[in-house]
């Protein structure tokens, strides 16, 4: 057996607090330092664990033998934290948002790749097992063709005092916070997304930022998809996820998860609902696998660039009233699109 993959922690929030959780549960994996700019909090999460801690990310990379960093800071300081350690040759694990924008989410993944490290954006609902299994459902066939997608996150939270509603650090508000969860995960059930457009609702907490917006999105394929997001309402929904074909729905919900096929008057029950735990802890140790060469990630470096392209377009969108295309989602499509062209050519 591998010796484990030893992680770093770079942030003490409230993310952060939801990895130390996890790794308790990984066997390839092990958190071995803490480190943040208040000293007390990297000091009292990393007691649970029983590891370092350090006031500088800095400081914990020169005293510490690291494989692998998961960052839990800001959206804006993601790409100064991620070249540090990809200069360092230490593979990096950037929670969302991966970056506030396209030019400098290209220059993490360009020099992570010059490297020879991983580099990627952690999305924790690709992990959850019942997206998982929902996915598989979905590609055997048995709902039909799928018509349409449905994703809401809503939820009233007190947002005046927090920096996920400041732009300078968080890059915006509901809409790439939230909605950077919700694109990812309409991407992994989709393939590429080809136009966005977004309504922004009334600002009821008096932020500076959008606190309620609503999505929607074509993909490549045809796919039609709407995305509710807020944290100024709930829509007390038990299913953030319902999907619609042509021969059944299926539904991802927060307790349980299940199916039904049009012929039948009868739910399938598949699912248990969300495991945040479980989550998180595929998560990581999905990540080390891939670093021992055992896995591939689930989440690739052209999914963490999408994510951020497609935000960047929802917020022209959103900002014009007009629909706006994921430029690089299309050329992409019309690139597979034109090799699919010339192989059908090629047998005639």
């Amino acid at each position: 057996m591998e010796p484990k993959i030893n992680f770093g922690l770079v942030g003490a929030g409230s993310i952060a607090q939801a990895y130390v959780q996890a790794f308790g549960t990984c066997k390839n994996a092990q958190l071995v330092a803490v480190a943040d700019i208040r000293l007390d909090a990297a000091k009292t999460l990393a007691a649970k664990l029983g590891c370092q801690s350090y006031d500088s990310y800095q400081a914990m990379a020169e005293s510490e033998k690291l494989d692998a960093v998961i960052i839990c800071t800001p959206p804006i300081t993601h790409p100064e934290i991620s070249l540090y350690f990809i200069d360092r040759k230490i593979h990096v694990l950037c929670e969302k948002p991966f970056s506030i924008d396209s030019k400098s989410a290209k220059t993490m993944l360009d020099s992570a790749k010059k490297a020879g490290v991983k580099l990627t954006m952690a999305s924790k609902f690709r992990y959850v097992e019942d997206v998982i299994k929902a996915r598989n459902i979905v590609n055997s066939g048995i709902l039909g063709e799928i018509v349409l997608f449905e994703n809401a996150f809503t939820a009233r939270v007190d947002m005046t005092c927090r920096w996920n509603s400041n732009p300078k650090v968080s890059g915006g508000g509901v809409l790439i916070d939230n909605g950077t969860h919700s694109v990812d995960i309409m991407r992994y059930f989709l393939g590429p997304l080809a136009e966005v457009q977004v309504v922004e609702g009334k600002r009821i907490q008096g932020l500076i930022v959008e606190d309620t917006v609503r999505i929607f999105v074509t993909s490549t394929s045809g796919v039609t998809g709407n995305i509710d997001l807020s944290w100024s309402i709930n829509k007390d929904l038990d299913y953030y996820i319902r999907i619609y074909g042509s021969l059944g729905t299926i539904s991802i919900g927060w307790k349980e998860s299940k199916y039904r096929q049009s012929t039948s008057s009868d739910w399938i029950v598949f699912g248990k609902g969300y495991d945040k735990v479980q989550a998180f802890g595929s998560q990581i140790e999905n990540f080390a696998k891939a670093i021992q060469g055992e896995e591939s990630l689930l989440i690739t470096s052209q999914d963490a660039l999408a994510s951020v392209e497609v935000i960047e377009a929802a917020y022209a969108a959103m900002n014009q009233n007009h629909w706006m295309a994921v430029a690089q989602e299309t050329n992409a499509s019309q690139r597979l699109n034109g090799l699919k062209q010339l192989l059908e050519l090629s047998k005639v």
